[in-house]
């Protein structure tokens, strides 16, 4: 198992209540975990990170 790093980054109040959504949903013990969920299941999707990073999205723009 890897080590875990501290680290810190700002996300919009709509994505910590998705987290949180997702914490309680999958039981999980915190946001911290549902993270590293996510960036592993990314990790495994390698041939689709054109479509994940690459495309423009704006779910925020008025």
């Amino acid at each position: 198992m890897s080590e875990k790093k501290n680290v810190s980054f700002e996300i919009y109040s709509d994505s910590e209540k998705m987290l949180k959504q997702i914490v309680d949903k999958y039981d999980l013990p915190d946001h911290s975990k549902a993270i590293r969920c996510l960036l592993d299941y990314i990790e495994e999707k390698e041939s689709d990170w054109d479509d994940m990073f690459a495309t423009i999205r704006c779910n925020r723009c008025d």
